[in-house]
């Protein structure tokens, strides 16, 4: 191991210095715990300078060893997008195996699926910065051999505090030729239930196509707002929502699966169209009829810029709304003095007809109330 790790020398960082920084690994300083053993927070000296990080710690009772740690190092050394997580470290020593990554301060998206803190921009944005950082590894353009994840789910998709989404965990990551158009990688052991190509149980092969499919769950997963799995009636075994949200999709019945909140603004109909379509068609059973990362980028950026534009202006409906409510008594006013007297047999009626502009003082003044709004901000 030693030997292996001597060309990674500029990333060692002491033992020391980790468990001074976690207080010995106290669990007052755990921020969370996956299938390579429990993260801790703490401030250390690192490859690009001093700060807190999140300090991964192996656990080998949870199946992961020395091979998921090499695997880790080497591909986050190889490997650098804003949408991946940056390794800045690694222990191994006195009997520990310590990663030591960027700390994504907001944890994993899927302790955020029903968070009413998160607009639908903001959820788009996550996929889309998920979609460009498998697009990084599944499209490399020459640069790097190409990248299978092989267990994309929201527990990999780290979110720091601007919301970026940061993918992580390359343990089960496979290589393949950057100038092939189809790698395929033969394994025994990759992903987790619910996010896994269904192809895979019956070749035991993942190809970048096994990365869509399981994109395809999270995007279902953001758009529903819950896990993609859920134990049944007894408790044992887990129930895959995959099948029942494909066939709601199939019947145009996603509003009866999708996220609401009453203080989060509802989702724009055509970026629900979008997204959804794109969500769809990566849960395709042929791989060949999934779409390729690229394409998955291009269509979530559609819906994104298409939901920013209708939050725009349902927040300029909105302040527009406040304005007249405070100044309901003026526009009473202008309504009684109008002439010719304004018909109208609703609130939105008459606010429209204020705002096309109305004549008083026996047709000498108009009255354009959209446009004193607007001169006055």
């Amino acid at each position: 191991m030693e030997g292996v790790l001597q060309k990674f020398q500029h990333l060692k960082i002491q033992l020391e210095e980790i468990t001074s920084a976690t207080n010995n690994f106290d669990d007052q300083n755990r921020i969370g715990v996956g299938g390579f053993g429990r993260v801790y927070k703490g401030e250390v000296s690192h490859s690009v300078g001093r700060g807190v990080v999140a300090i991964k710690r192996l656990d080998r009772r949870l199946g992961q060893g020395e091979s998921e740690f090499l695997k880790e190092i080497d591909t986050l050394s190889r490997y650098r997008h804003e949408n991946l997580i940056s390794l800045l470290g690694f222990c191994y020593q006195g009997g520990e195996t310590l990663l030591v990554y960027e700390l994504a301060s907001h944890g994993s998206l899927d302790k955020h699926l029903d968070s009413a803190d998160l607009t639908w921009s903001q959820r788009i944005k996550i996929c889309l910065g998920a979609a460009k950082g498998l697009c990084y590894l599944h499209d490399p353009r020459g640069t790097h051999q190409r990248l299978i994840h092989c267990d994309v789910k929201g527990g990999n998709i780290l979110l720091d505090d601007q919301w970026n989404a940061k993918i992580a965990d390359f343990g089960f990551s496979m290589m393949g030729p950057a100038n092939e158009q189809q790698s395929t990688v033969i394994t025994l052991a990759a992903g987790t239930r619910g996010y896994i190509d269904p192809l895979y149980r019956m070749t035991n092969t993942l190809t970048k196509e096994s990365d869509v499919y399981s994109l395809g769950v999270v995007l279902f997963e953001v758009l529903c707002g819950r896990l993609c799995s859920r134990l049944d009636s007894n408790r044992r075994d887990y129930h895959i929502l995959v099948p029942t949200w494909i066939e709601s999709y199939k019947q145009k019945k996603l509003n009866d699966i999708i996220f609401k909140n009453p203080t989060v603004p509802p989702l724009d109909q055509f970026s629900l169209k979008t997204f959804s379509d794109i969500a769809y068609r990566c849960l395709n059973e042929s791989r060949e009829a999934r779409p390729k990362m690229v394409e998955v980028v291009k269509q979530l950026q559609i819906a994104l810029e298409s939901q920013e534009l209708h939050e725009i202006q349902e927040l300029e409906h909105r302040e527009f709304k406040g304005e007249w409510n405070k100044r309901r008594s003026y526009y009473e006013k202008i309504t009684r003095s109008a002439e010719p007297p304004l018909n109208y047999a609703s609130e939105g009626e008459l606010m429209k007809l204020l705002c096309e502009g109305v004549l008083l003082n026996g047709g000498k003044t108009v009255i354009n109330v959209a446009q004193n709004l607007l001169n006055e901000q």
